[in-house]
């Protein structure tokens, strides 16, 4: 039978308001009683119920970190920033992977509230403005990253200038010598792929390059979005010279297109992308890439709540934009 707070106090002859505060680490306790207090525990191998205790400090010290491919290393190194400073601050996060659907995204969302976590970090694939305002009115602190709700609201979040790297990226493209430069972003809902469509056109426009709307692919940032939409392009009557690719799950699923068509990356068609990591150094190709800083990414989002809850009046909103870095 587990020992509750009654069988401790009625054990030292004691109050339960004094075993409480010793628990609690308030003050008013003798260093005797404290002691004594201490080793019944033991003794009694008590638990404290951390439900109970959540509801009467109303913090659960958790936060709540949704994601929509936990597989993809950019959001596992942005959670794994998140978390460690989750950690040292004494607080346990509970990461949820939404698997770029909407539907469980809400549903962790609802989960998440219900379970009163103290602070959310969301990578949203909503388009649902009804959806953001729910969470912003939730009163638990919110940040959003990469992917940003497009409505006419504050609220925190922290990025990369998405429109900047995807024009930067191009450039080097065209620098390189490519006009035919073809590109396959995400659901164009989703901020990360809008602007980097954005900073592609850009590109393109000012040094004087006609935008081919046949070089265009619209899917989702999967492996298999990016193979489909490589093999129509590379059916057609004139292929892509190059392609800037909005995430690594699509550069690995055009690769893999390009290469059943016995074609060669980079000599027959140059790829670059975001976020194309080779921490091993066993891939037989290395795609030049604009790597986020995902693990600092993670860490701002998660010091941000730290400070929205030291701080509840704050009325400022932090918008923090990040440079990622290029390399070749």
């Amino acid at each position: 039978m587990t020992a509750k707070l009654v069988d401790i106090a009625k054990h030292l002859n004691i109050s339960v308001s004094t075993v409480s505060r010793v628990l609690n680490g308030r003050d008013r306790v003798s260093d005797e009683t404290r002691e004594k207090v201490l080793n019944a525990i033991n003794e009694f191998n008590y638990k404290p119920n951390e439900i109970a205790r959540s509801l009467r400090n109303r913090s659960s010290m958790t936060i709540g970190i949704i994601v929509p491919d936990i597989s993809n290393e950019f959001f596992a190194l942005l959670s794994k920033g998140a978390e460690a400073v989750a950690k040292n601050n004494g607080y346990l996060v509970i990461l949820c992977n939404s698997d770029y659907d909407e539907a469980m995204e809400k549903e962790y969302l609802n989960m998440l509230t219900q379970k009163q976590v103290d602070g959310i970090i969301v990578a949203t694939v909503c388009k649902d403005d009804e959806y953001f305002e729910k969470i912003l009115n939730s009163g638990i602190p919110v940040v959003f990253v990469d992917n940003l709700p497009q409505i006419k609201r504050n609220y925190n979040f922290v990025t990369i200038d998405n429109e900047k790297a995807g024009y930067d990226l191009t450039k080097h493209l065209i620098n390189s010598g490519y006009k035919d430069i073809a590109i396959i972003t995400g659901k164009i809902q989703e901020t990360s792929a809008i602007e980097r469509l954005d900073g592609w056109k850009r590109a393109l426009n000012e040094m004087g390059l006609k935008v081919n709307n046949d070089l265009i692919g619209i899917g989702d940032f999967k492996i298999q979005s990016g193979y489909k939409i490589m093999r129509k392009m590379l059916e057609q009557n004139k292929r892509p010279q190059a392609l800037l690719a909005a995430n690594n799950n699509i550069a690995y699923g055009a690769v893999k297109a390009i290469r059943e068509k016995g074609l060669r990356v980079p000599n027959d068609l140059y790829v670059v992308c975001f976020d194309a990591t080779d921490n091993t150094g066993l891939m037989s190709i290395k795609l030049p890439s604009m790597i986020q800083p995902a693990e600092k990414i993670g860490e701002i989002a998660l010091e941000i709540i730290i400070k929205r809850l030291d701080n509840k009046e704050f009325k400022i909103f932090d918008k923090v934009i990040l440079e990622p870095s290029f390399v070749n």
